[in-house]
């Protein structure tokens, strides 16, 4: 039996593929290179280019391979973007998960693991945030989101199909050897940003707000890589497998650093300084958003391994360093 990972060229895609095959699993890929990477994806996964809105795509995938599980990746994930071209969003990501999760009925599939976000959350009401807070989005992306959960929930119920949904706070890092990295047009990522600077990509990184009521005055978040992530998507798949419920869980280290501290520790890995504006607020930024990850410690067993912002920043400069343009495609 394979796992479909729909969206798995992408950032996080293409390092859980990664970990999915060196845990010894067939691993089937679908995306349409939209937004992803072909020379991201691991040799020994199976490719096919398919939309997820494409319906009668989706059904050959199920006819032709037997599949177990599918991870799903496959959205757009611009939040400033969103609210430019909410339809975008609500298109792709809502339209393109129910067009899934048709077919995933009708093929007979009952288990999916999704990729989902902080910004369902919209402003915390507490830190760190608990999976039973509040959802309340503050824009198209995080609306779309949780617009994909409630859709799993009710299809879970109608239809005996299991889903996890992860939560993740902000993804980071890079694969250790550098081989694969992220690589998004634009770039909207903090640490990619920052190290842009350093490689000669921009002049300068913007510190949007020095007035949040934080101990150095910028926005405070928390980081979790981009391997921790895709070891999450694996413990799901098995938390599914030995009959696990539906369930929602954060994915982050559970402590926070802020705009500054990054920039400090960047400086760190490079060797260099970083040279820094400072601009006004951005609208809808909290001063802080941090994960409460123990739930997914507990039921998931799922411990990040790297809890050190240095470390986070080290392996994303490994790939930034060797590869300034990305993958070139």
């Amino acid at each position: 039996m394979a796992i479909l990972v729909c969206g798995g060229a992408g950032y996080i895609g293409s390092h859980t593929v990664r970990q999915l095959v060196a845990a010894g699993e067939d691993v089937i890929v679908a995306d349409n290179f939209s937004t992803g990477h072909r020379r991201a994806i691991d040799p020994a996964a199976k490719i096919y280019r398919c939309d997820i809105r494409d319906k009668d795509a989706l059904k050959k995938i199920f006819a032709a391979e037997k599949i177990e599980a599918v991870i799903h990746f496959a959205a757009f994930i611009e939040a400033g973007e969103s609210v430019r071209k909410p339809l975008k969003y609500f298109d792709n990501n809502v339209c393109g998960t129910e067009i899934l999760l048709e077919a995933m009925v009708e093929g007979g599939v009952d288990k999916i693991i999704f990729s989902s976000s902080a910004a369902v959350y919209g402003e915390p009401e507490r830190i760190p945030i608990d999976e039973d807070d509040q959802t309340l989005p503050v824009n198209p992306y995080g609306s779309s989101k949780l617009m994909m959960e409630m859709m799993m929930r009710s299809v879970a119920a109608a239809h005996s199909v299991k889903f996890v949904s992860l939560r993740y706070f902000n993804a980071s890092g890079a694969i250790e050897d550098g081989s694969i990295g992220e690589d998004h047009h634009p770039e909207t990522h903090l640490i990619p940003l920052i190290l842009q600077v350093p490689l000669g990509q921009r002049d300068n990184i913007t510190v949007f707000g020095t007035d949040y009521p934080t101990p150095d005055g910028t926005c405070i978040r928390d980081y979790v890589h981009v391997l921790d992530l895709a070891a999450a998507h694996l413990n799901a798949l098995n938390y599914l497998r030995g009959g696990g419920s539906s369930d929602f869980f954060n994915l982050g280290n559970g402590r926070g650093f802020s705009v500054r501290e990054i920039i400090d520790a960047a400086e760190k890995i490079v060797g260099k300084k970083i040279s820094t504006v400072f601009g006004e607020r951005r609208p809808g930024d909290p001063a802080r958003l941090i994960a409460s990850g123990a739930k997914a410690r507990r039921i998931l067993n799922w411990t990040p391994r790297f809890d050190d912002v240095e470390r986070i920043i080290a392996t994303a400069w490994r790939w930034h360093s060797t590869h300034p343009f990305g993958y070139g495609d």
